[in-house]
């Protein structure tokens, strides 16, 4: 698999995972906390995916390292507050099953590429 099959199944998953979690946003019940709780998720939910649009046109390795740090900052953002919601019980725990594995998964496979782009960067 090349280089840039992979940036597109990533794109894809952080574009599928922008929609899961406005799909959470919309079941959110409307008082004043879910309001909040779903004004930030849906920001920092969708972040990710058009920031590593902005890693993959990266001017330099730093560049690279310092958007996907941003991808990274905000996957972990809306994992607390997936978790919030959940502690909340603002909805089924099931409902919000996917989304937090989804998430974690991402946070681990964006964690790991920073990891590798701060390493090749001395090279």
């Amino acid at each position: 698999m090349g280089n840039t099959e992979r940036k597109y199944d990533l794109e894809n998953r952080l574009v599928e995972f922008a929609g899961m979690v406005i799909d959470v946003v919309e079941k959110l019940p409307k008082n004043l906390a879910a309001k909040h709780l779903g004004g930030q998720l849906v920001r920092s939910g969708t972040s990710p995916a058009l920031n590593y649009a902005e890693a993959v046109g990266a001017e330099s390795k730093a560049d690279f390292i310092h958007k996907m740090g941003v991808v990274l900052k905000e996957l972990r953002e809306t994992r607390v507050c997936l978790a919030i919601i959940k502690q909340q019980k603002y909805m089924e725990e099931t409902m919000l099953a996917k989304v937090l594995d989804e998430c974690q998964q991402l946070v681990f496979i964006v964690s790991k590429s920073v990891k590798t782009a701060k390493n090749n960067l001395g090279k």
